[in-house]
């Protein structure tokens, strides 16, 4: 099934709806010779649709280069329910998501180094512990700059002497302080350059820069899902009348709950499963932590905390 790509459902007239079949498209392969194939759905088969993508369109740069914009559309996921949306009420509205990329476009940048100096000044600078703290971010960098340190080895294929890091920005448009010019235009290198720029490193900094090895990627879709919407853009799980079709990730509606987690995408997982199959047993409810007295004091002492 590699370089496959879902192009259209067939639906089974009527008020009920059901998938009666998928059609695809394979590129690679010699067997079909990259032709259209559509294939029925079974009495008994479930249909989970991944409808939108985050990651669609991104585009990767290097140390030296700066990644390229991909202008040319949304990708296979968005097309598909597009054309979903197209056949009936009640599916959604992709292009409240889509078409909008100056508003959802950020970029992040993975950094690989056997130098260690970064991870020992950065958890001698924070006082925690690689994989121990939470996200750093930079709130008063021009491009909003956050880094993550993660327990080593991050990967399990990753070699003792290798450390991994990451990092990324919800403002790659503007100049930095140090690089002066959009991080969309910066190569990695120049990115890690405005990121040591920020700290206290003195020379360690370009001696960071220069035993790095930086990937940044440039996401176009990356932050669609907080876009302005309204009830009814977000198909639900399992739409009204449904009798085998689900939707799941995080452009499918679940109520209460946050966009942007594993978790979300998770529940919207579970609950097309419980639904369609009629099971008891559902997905547990989202935890209101607003309502927890604890939280609301911590959050009070945060607020006058000096």
């Amino acid at each position: 099934m590699r370089e496959t790509t879902v192009t259209d459902l067939g639906l089974v007239e009527g008020d009920a709806l059901t998938v009666e079949s998928i059609t695809w498209t394979r590129r690679g392969g010699t067997e079909t010779g990259g032709r259209q194939e559509t294939v029925p759905v079974a009495p008994k088969d479930l249909v989970m649709v991944t409808n939108g993508s985050m990651t669609a369109s991104s585009t990767t740069g290097s140390t030296d280069t700066a990644p390229v914009l991909d202008t040319s559309g949304s990708g296979g996921a968005w097309h598909l329910w597009e054309k979903l949306a197209a056949k009936r009420q009640g599916l959604g509205n992709p292009k409240v998501f889509y078409s909008s990329v100056a508003d959802s476009t950020w970029e992040s940048f993975t950094v690989t180094t056997k130098d260690p100096t970064f991870f020992e000044l950065m958890e001698k600078f924070s006082g925690s512990e690689a994989g121990k703290g939470g996200l750093i971010t930079f709130k008063d960098s021009n491009w909003l700059l956050t880094i993550v340190l993660n327990h080593q080895p991050h990967f399990r294929e990753q070699a003792e002497d290798t450390f991994v890091w990451w990092g990324y920005a919800l403002f790659p448009d503007k100049k930095g302080e140090h690089v002066r010019k959009p991080m969309r235009e910066c190569s990695g290198r120049e990115i890690l350059r405005e990121v040591t720029g920020l700290l206290p490193f003195g020379e360690a900094g370009e001696q960071i820069v220069e035993n790095s090895i930086v990937i940044p990627a440039l996401m176009p879709y990356i932050t669609s899902q907080f876009l302005v919407r309204s009830l009814g853009d977000r198909p639900q799980v399992v739409p009204r009348g449904s009798t085998n079709l689900a939707f799941i990730g995080q452009y499918a509606e679940v109520p209460d709950d946050v966009v942007f987690t594993v978790e979300y995408s998770v529940r919207t997982a579970w609950t097309a499963v419980a639904t369609l199959l009629g099971l008891d047993k559902q997905p547990p409810h989202v935890h209101k932590g607003r309502h927890d007295p604890r939280v609301l004091v911590e959050a009070l002492q945060t607020m006058h905390r000096r």
